[in-house]
């Protein structure tokens, strides 16, 4: 049996809105009643989004850049006055190299994506939280942040940095009634992923409504008692 949310009375914030797991979080926040606010890079897919979901408010953000959040974050506040809850799901990959064949580039492209931009969008989106009545962040990590299979060390490092980034400011907010969590899947079902890897197993795959099932869970007073949680989300095959 699945579990009915009321979040009527929230302002919803999904970084990277467009992807496959955003565009699930978007569906599922909205069907709530939360007021949906999606941020997005590319145009295309962000007019697909809106034509699909009119409710969803979109905004044009790249995360990684404190300069576009500065002046992104202010005219949210004006619209919304409030953001009750942050769900962070930008981020990438980079496999399939040993540590000698990485360039300078892409180690930093791992940490912008999957560090940098859970750093600045937290920084920016805390004070106001805490002017108001606190509230929900929710990070996406992955199951190799603890623990590698090799050839993704740039990957691994920043997933990995991003679990202990969510453990020390989680205890720096807890008092203004803030929790912080993440969640660590695996492969999620997606249609890029299947044909990234179209000879895997798909049915060994996270699917997108599993997970945004524990978001929700994490966004709603029933998770109250969590906080700094590094959540393993592999599913059981």
């Amino acid at each position: 049996m699945s579990v009915t949310y009321n979040f009527s009375n929230k302002v919803v914030l999904i970084t990277g809105g467009t992807g496959a797991f955003g565009r699930t979080l978007v569906k599922r926040f909205l069907d709530t009643g939360a007021k949906t606010i999606a941020s997005f890079r590319n145009e295309t897919e962000a007019v697909k989004l809106k034509r699909v979901n009119p409710q969803v408010e979109i905004i044009k953000l790249d995360i990684s850049s404190e300069k576009e959040i500065l002046k992104a974050v202010p005219i949210l506040i004006r619209k919304f006055t409030k953001i009750d809850i942050l769900v962070n799901t930008v981020g990438g990959y980079l496999g399939g190299k040993n540590v000698t064949q990485l360039g300078e580039d892409e180690w930093e492209a791992m940490m912008n994506l999957n560090l940098k931009s859970a750093f600045l969008i937290s920084k920016h989106v805390i004070p106001i939280m805490k002017s108001g009545n606190g509230g929900k962040i929710i990070h996406v990590s992955s199951k190799t942040g603890l623990k590698s299979d090799g050839y993704d060390s740039a990957y691994a490092a920043s997933k990995a940095a991003l679990i202990r980034f969510v453990e020390s400011i989680s205890l720096e907010f807890r008092e203004d009634k803030i929790s912080i969590n993440c969640i660590l899947p695996t492969t999620i079902d997606t249609e890029a992923n299947r044909r990234a890897m179209p000879n895997a197993d798909f049915s060994k795959w996270l699917s997108s409504e599993d997970l945004a099932n524990v978001v929700l869970f994490l966004s709603s007073s029933d998770s109250k008692v969590i906080n700094g949680a590094a959540i393993q989300t592999y599913g059981l095959s």
